[in-house]
């Protein structure tokens, strides 16, 4: 009668010290185009009430930084979240939302195994060495049936002057990324969305196998994103899991407990 006893006794402590150890690991998150560390603010109560340490960043020219947009390149993104890490006392988790995929690839490389102890995509540009965002965006319209009425990321730009920038149209957002939103969070949108540079969009990334390839990585693929469909990319780079939530494109403003959820179980 002891032995049943002891096996759930060691079953319960496993399933504790797992749990533990992501609640010793500080959860990085890093936000897409247009967008900044306020996209978060549902998700960050969530995880902090369950005992987990989070931290949303604002990466250059977006949000509360003041940088200017003109002048932002892809390596100050991924300084940003290198910088941020390191000053993070112990092993940190780097989520990242769909440009932020690449940003969160490239801080990976740079901060090694050591301090990453894995990667969450959120419906994000995950690349093999050499991609970009802009390369991945091609791959995967390549990979569409021909639709000319089809929205797209381009109908809702609104391109600077000098070409460096751009804008998104409100309208267009909320149907590209807040088709399945209250009211109330595309209004929130509306008031924060950023000025967004072009050229870290374009910059590939540069990662090896030694590094990027050993850190474990994981997938969240919203079926219901109407900007474009990512599931090809979790095929193409290896995950130790991809789930699919039936979100639109932002998750954290549509389904936050589930979100939530996701991010700490994984």
């Amino acid at each position: 009668m002891k032995k049943p006893v002891f096996f759930i006794l060691m079953l319960f402590l496993g399933i504790t010290s797992v749990q533990g150890q992501s609640k010793d690991k500080t959860y990085v998150l890093v936000h897409g185009a247009w967008h900044g560390a306020w996209c978060w603010y549902k998700i960050i109560p969530l995880m902090e009430g369950k005992g987990y340490k989070v931290m949303a960043i604002d990466l250059p020219s977006h949000g509360n930084d003041t940088n200017y947009a003109d002048s932002v390149i892809f390596s100050d993104y991924v300084e940003k979240v290198t910088k941020t890490a390191n000053n993070i006392e112990g092993e940190v988790i780097l989520v990242g939302h769909s440009m932020g995929g690449t940003v969160i690839s490239q801080a990976a490389e740079i901060l090694g195994k050591v301090k990453v102890a894995k990667l969450i995509y959120i419906d994000a540009f995950l690349p093999q060495n050499g991609e970009s965002v802009s390369s991945l965006a091609g791959l995967i319209e390549a990979s569409l049936p021909k639709d000319s009425s089809r929205m797209t990321i381009g109908n809702g730009l609104i391109v600077s002057k000098n070409g460096k920038t751009s804008t998104f149209k409100p309208e267009i957002a909320d149907i590209l990324f807040y088709h399945d939103c209250t009211q109330s969070d595309k209004d929130y949108a509306h008031k924060h969305l950023s000025r967004q540079s072009f050229a870290p969009l374009g910059t590939p990334v540069k990662v090896t196998e030694e590094v990027f390839g050993n850190i474990p990585k994981y997938f969240i693929l919203c079926t219901e994103s109407k900007d474009l469909d990512k599931s090809l990319l979790p095929t193409r780079v290896k995950c130790e899991k991809t789930v699919k939530l039936k979100s639109g494109h932002s998750p954290f403003f549509s389904m936050p407990d589930e979100l939530a959820q996701l991010l700490v179980e994984f």
